[in-house]
């Protein structure tokens, strides 16, 4: 009988020492994963406040157009055609305003990119225009758009590079393991870079 109080509290004792290794791989895994997801979080909100760097500035190109467009118009009124193709094409390009989660769709981000190229196309072909016009070239008024419009399109280069490089990061994190384990089970998807072509946002500059 003796020998049976001393086995019970032993078997007690094992499984209390199995139930607590169970307890500390559990909370340790759980840890771990936790780490692993804030590490995404992190990281997501880092492209999409990229993004949202990057649609300020196309806004902020779309706000000086309207300005450009009627300084244009006061001089070269006649160029009916191609100041109406600016005004449409910038119509287009602030109508679409992608949102963090539309990132993940990589049509919704080329369907951007295809409206801001054709915006950049229009804006080319109105400033090209300027050169028959010389004394719209040496108007004070367009001279400051165009310098706000040059630097605008420099910061939109910066802004989506910028942002191309915080996606490269999420997704590189995303891919490799233990990421990939974890986006598997909290719904974490890859982002589509912004692939504009090189001078897709480039002004053409005008000499005087």
């Amino acid at each position: 009988m003796r020998g049976k109080y001393i086995i019970i509290p032993l078997m007690a004792r094992g499984l209390l020492i199995a139930l607590v290794v169970i307890v500390v791989l559990v909370g340790g895994v759980a840890a771990w994963a936790i780490s692993i997801n804030n590490q995404l979080v992190v990281l997501d909100q880092n492209v999409n406040e990229k993004w949202a760097q990057v649609q300020n500035v196309y806004q902020r190109r779309a706000d000086l157009i309207p300005n450009l467009v009627e300084t244009v118009k006061g001089f070269a009124a006649q160029e009916r055609t191609v100041l109406e193709e600016v005004t449409r094409a910038r119509a287009s390009a602030s109508s679409i305003q992608l949102t963090p989660q539309a990132l993940n769709d990589p049509k919704a981000l080329e369907r951007f990119q295809a409206a801001q190229n054709q915006l950049s196309g229009a804006l080319s072909r109105l400033l090209v225009t300027v050169e028959r016009y010389p004394e719209l070239k040496s108007n004070q008024n367009f001279l400051a758009l165009q310098t706000q419009l040059e630097g605008t399109e420099n910061r939109i280069t910066v802004e989506r590079r910028r942002f191309n490089e915080a996606v490269r990061e999420y997704d590189t994190r995303l891919r490799l393991f233990p990421g990939s384990l974890i986006a598997g089970f909290t719904g974490f998807q890859p982002k589509a870079f912004f692939e504009a072509a090189p001078d897709a946002a480039t002004v053409p500059k005008v000499k005087f």
